[in-house]
């Protein structure tokens, strides 16, 4: 979240930040209610003033036993108000979106995003290339059928050759974070405490996207993020242990409303998909040197896996909430005839920090500072899978498995 006081003190740049999103904030009330907190301990120091200017009495007559009395009352019942509006401008800060930097370009939705490079070129096909939807029956390696049979639309099943694709990219895209990019791998609960989606600010503004198990409280996480970013939450890291950075493979679970009728046909969007995380935890004045990196390990995936993509940055309005500046990862894929994301890389930061508690000490003496975040897709299945499938075709509708995959899958082809 933001700052109270940065709000304060900034608050045209903050309410232009928020226009420039496309959003809006509950500004007014927060500074409303502001004002009125900051009179509240005003009036609370100095009625707790007064009542150590009793005790100090000598005399203990009743009148002085009275005038105590009276004051310990006002204090309790200030200390309640002074609370209930600690909880207000809590929850009102929670509804506040993280602010643009200024290299990020101006834009009203993702048509304004700015591509900034691209690798490769699309393949040239001697015939029509089929989208992964007919490859995949075809196959016999994706089942629609009985996905929706087991769990309704949005849904499918992997089978065989299929199944053992997608674990394979898994496996490779975890390799090599781990044992060329530097990262610690992580696997982690795929369910979360309320205060953890709290922490990664998916709640309370996107709670209608999650899913949830009210009896326990617990969260179906939408992306590794969430348990990432929660590991250090309410902790202080110590001098000379940053930067921090984890790999995680989960399964991911949206509601997809926003997406409803879009994408129906093939696996591009379900309610369930996996994914491999990138996350980094680092100082402030690393953070954007470390987002560029996180772009190009992403990269690097792939042009290992012979992929043709671009690089987008995105606009203020196509900022994630949490987001101060983002970049977009595509892969052609040509039976789909369109690009696909599969991975967002984001900077957010001291924003989750500052939610989560997530401090780090500069040096042993130094006070504690909030920590940058980071996080990105290493990549998101399955659309990965998509590109894999469409770009690898053959004209007798087998397909090709990329050289890098080969060892993880013991074949060449999937026929």
């Amino acid at each position: 979240m933001l700052d109270l006081k940065f709000i304060r003190e900034n608050i045209d740049l903050v309410r232009e930040a928020v226009e420039s999103r496309q959003d809006t904030a509950p500004l007014d009330e927060i500074l409303g209610l502001d004002s009125e907190h900051r009179q509240k301990i005003l009036e609370l120091e100095g009625f707790r003033h007064a009542r150590k200017e009793v005790a100090r009495e000598r005399k203990m007559g009743k009148e002085i036993m009275d005038e105590g009395r009276g004051l310990r009352t006002k204090i309790r019942a200030l200390e309640e108000e002074v609370r209930s509006l600690d909880k207000q401008l809590e929850e009102l800060l929670l509804q506040v979106p993280n602010i643009p930097q200024p290299t990020v370009p101006s834009g009203k939705g993702e048509e304004d995003n700015v591509v900034v490079r691209s690798w490769g070129e699309p393949r040239s096909f001697d015939f029509q290339p089929t989208p992964h939807w007919k490859l995949g029956e075809s196959l016999d390696i994706i089942d629609f059928e009985r996905g929706v049979k087991l769990s309704g639309t949005r849904f499918y099943v992997l089978k065989g050759s299929g199944a053992r694709l997608q674990r394979a990219l898994i496996s490779f895209m975890l390799d090599l974070h781990t044992t060329e990019h530097g990262y610690q791998e992580v696997y982690p609960p795929f369910m979360v405490k309320r205060e953890c989606m709290v922490g990664t600010s998916n709640l309370p503004k996107f709670a209608d996207h999650l899913y949830h198990d009210e009896e326990d409280d617990f969260w179906f996480i939408p992306t590794a993020e969430v348990p990432l970013t929660n590991l250090h939450r309410a902790e202080i890291i110590p001098p000379g242990t940053l930067p921090i950075y984890y790999v995680a493979y989960t399964a991911c679970f949206r509601r997809e409303k926003m997406s409803a009728g879009k994408d129906t046909r093939g696996i591009k969007r379900g309610h369930q998909f996996d994914k491999v995380e990138m996350y980094k935890f680092t100082e402030p004045s690393t953070s954007s040197q470390e987002l560029e990196k996180m772009v190009h390990n992403g990269e690097e995936v792939c042009q290992r896996l012979g992929l043709p993509y671009r690089v987008k940055q995105l606009c203020t309005a196509d900022l994630g909430f949490a987001s101060t500046k983002s970049y977009d990862i595509e892969i052609w894929a040509p039976g789909c005839g369109e690009w696909l994301e599969v991975s967002s890389c984001s900077n957010c930061g001291d924003f989750q920090a500052r939610r989560a508690s997530i401090r780090y000490r500069p040096s042993p003496e130094a006070k504690p500072q909030f920590v940058h975040t980071l996080n990105g897709s290493g990549l998101a299945l399955p659309r990965v899978l998509i590109a894999v499938m469409e770009n690898y075709q053959q004209a007798d509708g087998s397909i090709l498995i990329p050289e890098v995959l080969q060892p993880f899958m013991g074949k060449k082809v999937i026929r």
